[in-house]
């Protein structure tokens, strides 16, 4: 991705000597109302050359320089360069990349047991990473009114990245929050998403027992320069009030929730999503979020404008560490159609049938996931009463 050229957000920039990192404090992004760009953000028709290409806006200015930054300095366990990518063949659209060195110099997993598992402060967590990994505090100017808690969000640098600007989105980490959905920071998320001029900057959550490495609660946040199935798969509403919609188109049937941008409609969608979580996490249910721009629901297609922002949820069999013979491992980008492959084999003989096969391997068996189909209706047919 082209870095700004001189950027006038230097303040989001380490200071040369390394010695001054430490006590140059942690810089502030504020944003307002008229920074959440709802319109006009499309696919142009030749996505090739496409994060040089697009206009960035001040977040994206920010995070991509900042990022640039700290992967120059070393901060990273490893160099991204342009990754191997290719779409497999076949009616899905899987995009697969080959990233080697994730899959063998990421943080091993915690020992995690249970989707409900406590924060344990002796356990690796977020205030124990370096302050330079920290590119900026994200937050809401008063324009912005809500009923959710303020938080403030820490934008970390993701030091096994999985594609260019990937970071993690931290809420308040001195409160020890353990891996479970909060209605503060899905609303950052989604808002960041908003932020971005990038029709492929997205946002997701792995809960605990869905691949979520770190049990503290963050959001990952990356840039992918492909279309993924997930913006236009079709759905249909699974209640009356047409708050909850089935995506049925492969690689994974999942959840979807739908708002054209922000105000009283999306706020109202971050409850219904945190109302679904929580109905997952206290049944211990493993599940993966989606935060995507996207086509609204119905019999929509892959080439359907990006009128407003999908959230997909999925319910999963709960996976406790890395499976090392797959060719990649499920969460949540893998469930929109992203699967970034672990070796060179994996990603040279990977079909989608394959792909597919792995995919639904992680799902719930088919009575459980009825049960929580009809449990997720129910939730959101009480909005109604």
């Amino acid at each position: 991705m082209a870095i700004p050229p001189d950027s006038n957000e230097t303040s989001y920039l380490l200071p040369p000597n390394n010695e001054d990192w430490e006590g140059q404090g942690i810089p502030d992004f504020v944003y307002g109302q008229k920074e959440l760009v709802t319109k006009g953000i499309q696919w142009p028709r030749n996505e090739r050359g496409l994060l040089d290409a697009l206009p960035l806006s001040r977040f994206d200015s920010a995070l991509c320089s900042a990022w640039a930054q700290r992967m120059e300095l070393g901060l990273f366990r490893y160099r991204l360069r342009e990754l191997q990518t290719q779409t497999l063949p076949g009616a899905v659209g899987f995009v697969a990349q080959l990233n080697v060195e994730r899959g063998m110099q990421r943080r091993c997993p915690q020992n995690i047991k249970s989707v409900r598992q406590a924060f344990d402060p002796e356990q690796f967590n977020f205030n124990k990473i370096r302050q330079a990994e920290i590119l900026f505090r994200l937050l809401r100017e008063p324009d912005l009114p809500s009923a959710l808690q303020q938080e403030d969000i820490f934008v970390v640098i993701n030091v096994s990245p999985l594609e260019w600007g990937h970071v993690l989105l931290v809420p308040e980490p001195a409160r020890g929050l353990p891996q479970r959905l909060l209605p503060g920071v899905l609303r950052a998320g989604i808002e960041a998403v908003l932020l971005s001029l990038h029709p492929g900057f997205r946002v997701g959550f792995n809960s605990l027992g869905g691949l979520a490495s770190v049990n503290h609660l963050h959001l990952h946040g990356y840039y992918l320069a492909h279309r993924l199935p997930v913006e236009g798969a079709p759905s249909e509403p699974l209640d009356p009030g047409g708050h909850l919609h089935l995506l049925q188109a492969l690689p994974a049937p999942g959840f979807l929730f739908y708002t054209s941008g922000p105000g009283p409609e999306l706020e109202a969608l971050i409850s219904r999503v945190c109302w679904a979580t929580d109905y997952l996490t206290d049944h211990d249910i493993a599940h993966n979020l989606f935060v995507t721009r996207g086509a609204p629901p119905g019999k929509t297609s892959l080439s359907s404008a990006l009128t407003g922002v999908r959230v997909i949820l999925w319910a999963r069999k709960s996976c406790f560490g890395i499976k090392e013979g797959d060719a990649f491992n499920v969460a949540l980008c893998e469930l929109a159609g992203h699967l970034p492959v672990k070796t060179s084999q994996g990603f040279s003989s990977l079909t989608e049938v394959a792909a597919v096969t792995l995919i639904q391997d992680s799902l719930l068996p088919p009575a459980q996931a009825e049960e929580v189909q009809a449990a997720l209706v129910a939730l959101m047919s009480q909005e109604e009463q």
